[in-house]
């Protein structure tokens, strides 16, 4: 099963280094985020504190929204009648799910590489040790990868790439700004305050911020509560919940769509 799912993670890498532009989506679209958000919001928010608050949300943000890159992915081999083909080679079927889930984990670390290298030059920086450090991207990617999962079993549901593309988002914009990603959400009304809180990516946001060392604005309402600080353990917590959730679902869908 393990050379399986690497034999079809190195497939769906090849096909980005032979269409470079599929990069775009996971390498530019964070950097507009961080220099919006930077210097046109961060001018009335904070200055550089809130870059400094800013970049673990934009990390966050951009794993979950690489999860597309999973959906649509797996939508079009569907609609290609890619699945078929492997589908009559005798490899596991997890195989298929994992290779694509691994293979947009390291178009991730590539998201990451290139928005550490963009905060570095606004004025981000890490403030704690190298392990904490470590320990914050391994959160995140960890994240990353549970979405993945998500994306997949997304992917597998719909019935076009067009659909694929859709759907792949439009959940992720709210669950995105209904959260700390961007924001301080002990400011905002009523229950979107509790959903902000229990948000995953909240827990996320806020684990980077902590072990980054990354301070908030002094305008600023700190979080209180169980998740700001459990915030790591929380993170954690999620996303293998997440996985233990998708990961059947998406391959029983997959067992289902491979068998017509």
């Amino acid at each position: 099963m393990f050379r399986d799912s690497a034999i079809v993670a190195y497939r769906n890498l090849l096909t980005i280094l032979r269409v470079p532009t599929l990069l775009v989506t996971a390498t530019i679209q964070p950097l507009m985020f961080v220099f919006v958000f930077a210097y046109i919001f961060g001018a009335s928010l904070g200055g550089d504190q809130y870059r400094e608050f800013l970049l673990a949300g934009i990390f966050t943000q951009t794993v979950a929204f690489n999860a597309a890159f999973t959906t649509v992915g797996l939508a079009g081999d569907l609609q290609k009648g890619i699945i078929d083909r492997m589908r009559a080679l005798p490899m596991s079927r997890l195989a298929v799910l994992m290779g694509r889930t691994l293979s947009d984990l390291v178009v991730n670390v590539l998201s990451l590489f290139v928005m550490v290298v963009c905060g570095l030059i606004v004025g981000w920086r890490i403030n704690g040790s190298i392990g904490d450090a470590l320990l914050a991207f391994g959160v995140i990617l960890l994240f990353a990868f549970a979405m993945s999962w998500v994306g997949a079993l997304t992917g597998l549901l719909s019935p076009t790439v067009e659909v694929a593309q859709s759907a792949g988002l439009i959940w992720l914009f709210p669950l995105t700004f209904i959260s700390s990603a961007f924001i301080s959400g002990e400011t905002l009304p009523g229950p979107l305050k509790n959903i902000a809180e229990w948000n995953p990516i909240t827990a996320v946001s806020t684990a980077g911020r902590q072990l980054f060392d990354n301070s908030s604005p002094p305008t600023f309402i700190p979080a209180t509560g169980w998740v700001a600080d459990n915030a790591v353990l929380y993170s954690i917590g999620c996303s293998l919940a997440i996985l233990a959730v998708a990961m059947p679902l998406a391959l029983l869908r997959y067992r289902k769509v491979a068998s017509r």
